[in-house]
Parts: structure tokens; sequence; C-alpha cells
């Protein structure tokens, strides 16, 4: 059996990988998230709330539960968060450490969790964490957004090369999935001018049908999954990269 844990798994980008994934019949999906949307026998549910980190902390052993029948074992970290829009000194606190729990606290966690309970084994292991091209640009009014991208590449950079110095042979990447059409998409559309001069520019896919339909884009992250690990592959990648 191949085993999956995915976050953020009840809409968008994670619950259209969650369908691609369990469209193979050797594959188990553990979602996480806070509500249940999927109904697959081979869909297992783990309701959690990832912005509560004491919730995650004292959650963290249903995720990764002995597997002695996996084939391979592949956790993505793919739920996150923009939170506000708007500039550094017109924000609340608040908004900062929201963002960082979800899109990169509570996802550092799970893979060191995933690779504390997993890293000895010999199947094929992965850690997927969806990032963004945002990470490697600064756009005004996603400071927090921007910030925990880049931190979350270099976080999947740090931990690969760690695992190479193991030689314990875990595949670890950081993809950047493009403009998805997806409920943060929506969000992003809906602020002003005011606190994000980009905002006629992404009104502007959206009417154009320029956003990546979730479905084609979780089903391309399928596939990219299934197959085995290119040679000198980066570990920071964007959609249009994958083999």
């Amino acid at each position: 059996m191949h085993y999956y844990i995915i976050t953020g798994a009840s809409r968008g980008l994670g619950r259209a990988l969650a369908e691609a994934v369990l469209q193979q019949p050797d594959t188990h999906v553990l979602g996480v998230s806070r509500h249940a949307t999927i109904e697959h026998p081979r869909y297992q549910h783990q309701p959690l709330d990832l912005s509560d980190i004491v919730a995650v902390q004292n959650n963290l052993y249903k995720l990764f539960p002995a597997r002695p029948d996996a084939g391979s074992l592949t956790l993505v970290n793919n739920a996150g968060v923009m939170g506000e829009i708007s500039y550094a000194g017109e924000l609340p606190n608040e908004h900062y450490e929201f963002v960082f729990d979800v899109n990169v606290i509570a996802p550092a966690m799970l893979m060191n969790t995933f690779l504390s309970a997993y890293g000895s084994l010999t199947c094929p292991r992965t850690v997927l964490n969806i990032s963004s091209g945002a990470g490697q640009r600064p756009v005004d009014g996603w400071g927090a957004y921007c910030a925990s991208k880049a931190a979350l590449d270099m976080l999947s950079q740090v931990a690969q090369k760690e695992q190479d110095q193991r030689g314990r042979g875990v595949r670890i990447r950081s993809l950047a999935p493009g403009t998805v059409d997806t409920d943060m998409q929506a969000h992003i559309r809906a602020a002003g001018e005011g606190s994000f001069s980009e905002a006629a520019r992404f009104v502007g896919l959206h009417q154009d049908g320029q956003l990546a339909d979730a479905g084609q884009v979780g089903q391309r992250i399928a596939a990219w999954l299934r197959q085995p690990v290119a040679a000198a592959e980066p570990v920071c990648l964007r959609i249009n990269e994958l083999a």
C-alpha cells in the first residue's frame, strides 16, 4: 500500500490531489484539515486546525502510525493561508503569528515527525511542501505570506541536505504550483489596490481564464509523485519543471 498524508485536503488543491491519488487502487490517503469533504473507502480523515499549534503538537502521533506494509510513504504539506492583505504597520501583530503557524511551524513539525517516524525505513519516502512563487519575489501586501513561503523553501533545502548527509534516501521537495483557481485566488481578487498594487493583474488572470484548474494540477502532481526520483532534480521546483 502507498500511504499519503495530505494537509488541507478538504478543498482546493489539497482535495484535488487527494482525489487524484485515490484513483490509483493501491493507495491510502490520510487527510488532515478541519472538515472532511471526501468519502472514499481508502480515505481517512483527521480533523485538525493547523493554526492551533498546541492541538497540532497533541495530535501528531495520530498522523504517523507504524506502516509495516508500506510500499511508499508521502507527506504533502499543502495547507496554507494568505492572511490579511495589507502593508506592514497597518496589520495586527496576530496576523504574522497566524500565517507563520500555518505556513511554516505546522509543516516543519509534520516534516520533523515524518522523518523521525519513517526515516529509517527502506521504502520510498517523500515530503512535498507546497510553496509559492511569492517566496521568491516581494509582493506588496503579502509580507507574511512571501516570507513564510521563502522560509518553507529554505527549510526544505536544509532538510534535504541533512537527509543526504545521513544517506537515508528521503526525497524532500518544495513546489510552487502556479496560479491555481482556489479560494485563495478569490481572496486575493477581493483585495483593494490600496493594500495590494497587483490587484488588477490578478483580477485579469481570472477574467482571461488563465488560472490553472485545481483538478488538473492535482493530477500532474500525483503522477509526478509516482515516478522515480529524477537525477539532479532541484529541491525547489515550479509546476512546469515537473517531469
